[in-house]
């Protein structure tokens, strides 16, 4: 619009001065190497022009010309990069579908065309992964580090081949890498803190953290937890060696994440051995009030030294009435009040959690409740129902249960991922593990307590009530080859001790504890649920244990391979839905 306003401005002028030229006639004259032109002004105008247009063609024609060769040259070139960006498009199109063919030949096609193009490279090396040629990848990653342009590029595509190979230390390398060339790399913070953390280096971890805040890659309520979650770690490992540091550490956690249990245990225990139990006390209750666990009651507990199991009952008792309406604060009480004896109290406290469904440790409690008042009838129908009740809380991350709380998840790596929640799965199952007790010792589980809970008769009485063995039976049966093992027995075992059962119940690939029959040479071995020999009933001959001489093995061959065994004439039906009870572990 603004060239058409321009040339009829041009138009107008020139017409008016023509105009204003022919009105006014006059004479030109030239005289230039003895020759002399005359002509009308106005005509002397019109050639005027008409020179000066010539001029500027010719001009133009020339400049043209001497253009005309960079000019194509440009449209080659411009050609040339249209054809390598539209390899590019259709190469990552190809890489984004999985079409290993197509995106070779466009790679190809934009490393002729576009060769110093950091995408081309990037095309290049992940076409390599997709066709599963790592070392070309690599190869084409380093390269890129020579490239200031693609020198980052190259070191996350180097820390993502690492990470694909399992090389966590080379990963490691190349995430410090990314964060010293340019720590504003989401990625490479990220990365980094994650391994660090999963290495254990709680130190740089916390270096790292304080550079992801810094950076705004986290928000400061998540980054005061991971820093509280990290300084617990942390004070864990120097408890020992270091309960000063570790105190500490455990009190600024506490700070930053006040509902933070472990960090109120290791505090508590710290505190309670220097003998400031009031300290101790104080910190446990804040914890125990937003977040009520076993662990805690523990602690709380056993904060003053010397005290009785009544009066533990009764500090016990003060703590859960911070939480009166939670779950672990009634069965920290029943669990205080059956170390006390106060066996009412206990039954009192789970009364209300008995009508739907109760969870395994409460079922578990109340086994030891009514084992304690003396009703061994109702003890083992508890311990039948824990077998099948609930599964209480744990410590859950990514699926994953622990029986004690981890900085780290083992599964996926993330910090802080561990929650005291119940599993998905409700029904309890054998070998999963509950909590009981954690007041006097090790937990015991719902077997040991049913193996209490059975007479256990003197060697003497029982060699009364065995049942007379022929002596034929001393005499090993037809050997088949193939089908027969040599099992020595080094060492007499004797029947109702509580370390051959309890070994037996923590080793159930062994074989089953052996059963001796007093002066009889003979022992019999029931092994049952998995044990060696898949059931195999097997005789061995041994000395007599004063002797002090070496024992000697007895070839047999084995039962049918879900043979249980015979079970003696003296076992009723009781006994035998007992034996069933002890193949699960309860702890």
């Amino acid at each position: 619009m603004t060239r058409i306003l321009f040339f009829t401005l041009f138009v107008i002028a020139a017409a008016l001065g023509l105009a204003w030229l022919a009105d006014r006639p006059g004479t030109i004259s030239v005289e230039w190497l003895g020759y002399q032109i005359e002509t009308s002004a106005f005509i002397g105008v019109v050639f005027l022009a008409i020179f000066v247009a010539a001029v500027v063609l010719v001009f133009a024609i020339l400049r043209y010309l001497w253009t005309r060769p960079s000019a194509i040259a440009a449209t080659l070139r411009q050609r040339k990069q249209k054809q390598g960006f539209d390899a590019l498009s259709r190469g990552l199109v190809a890489i984004g579908v999985g079409d290993r063919a197509q995106a070779q030949r466009y790679a190809g096609v934009a490393q002729r065309t576009l060769p110093q193009e950091p995408l081309t490279a990037l095309l290049k090396a992940q076409t390599a992964q997709l066709k599963g040629d790592d070392a070309a990848a690599r190869r084409t990653f380093e390269g890129m580090l020579d490239n200031h342009d693609t020198e980052l590029l190259g070191v996350r595509g180097l820390f993502l081949e690492a990470k694909r190979a399992g090389d966590e230390g080379a990963a490691l390398v190349l995430a410090q890498q990314a964060v010293d060339r340019n720590p504003k790399l989401a990625w490479g913070v990220n990365a980094l803190f994650d391994l660090q953390a999963r290495a254990g280096d709680w130190d740089h971890a916390l270096n790292t953290l304080a550079i992801a805040r810094q950076n705004g890659h986290v928000d400061s309520k998540v980054a005061n937890r991971r820093r509280a979650v990290l300084l617990t770690a942390e004070a864990h490992e120097t408890e020992v060696f270091d309960p000063s540091k570790a105190l500490i550490l455990a009190n600024e956690a506490l700070r930053l994440a006040p509902s933070l249990v472990p960090a109120a245990e290791i505090a508590g225990r710290l505190l309670s051995s220097k003998g400031e139990v009031r300290a101790a006390s104080r910190q446990i209750l804040r914890t125990w009030s937003l977040s009520p666990h076993p662990s805690l009651a523990v602690a709380y507990a056993f904060a003053k030294p010397g005290l009785s199991p009544k009066d533990r009952l009764k500090r016990v008792e003060y703590l859960a009435k911070q939480t009166p309406d939670d779950l672990e604060a009634a069965v920290a009480i029943a669990q205080a009040a059956v170390q006390a004896q106060e066996w009412d109290r206990a039954r009192e406290v789970l009364q209300p959690y008995l009508q739907d469904a109760p969870s395994a440790r409460i079922c578990t409690l109340m086994a030891r409740i009514e084992g304690g008042s003396g009703d061994k009838g109702r003890e083992r129908e508890w311990l039948a129902r824990a077998l099948r009740a609930p599964r209480d809380r744990a410590w859950i991350a990514d699926g994953y249960v622990s029986d004690r709380w981890l900085p780290v998840s083992p599964v996926t790596g993330v910090v802080d991922a561990f929650e005291w929640k119940a599993p998905a799965d409700a029904l309890g199952r054998p070998d999963e593990t509950v909590q009981i007790d954690e007041w006097t010792g090790p937990p015991r589980d719902a077997s040991a307590m049913l193996r209490e809970s059975q007479p256990v008769l003197p060697p003497e009485a029982q060699d009364e009530t065995a049942p007379a063995q022929d002596d034929s039976a001393v005499e090993s049966p037809p050997v088949i080859e193939g089908m027969v093992k040599e099992i020595a027995v080094s060492e007499p075992v004797s029947t109702g001790t509580a370390a051959a059962t309890e070994k037996a119940d923590s080793e159930p690939a062994q074989a089953a504890p052996v059963k001796a029959d007093g002066d009889a040479t003979n022992e019999k071995r029931d092994a049952r649920d998995g044990s060696t020999g898949g059931g195999t009933e097997t005789k061995t001959t041994q000395t007599d244990a004063e002797d002090g001489k070496p024992s000697t093995s007895v070839l047999v061959p084995p039962g049918p391979p879900d043979d249980p065994g015979v079970a003696p004439e003296t076992e009723d039906e009781s006994e035998v839905s007992l034996e069933r009870l002890r193949s699960a572990h309860i702890r």
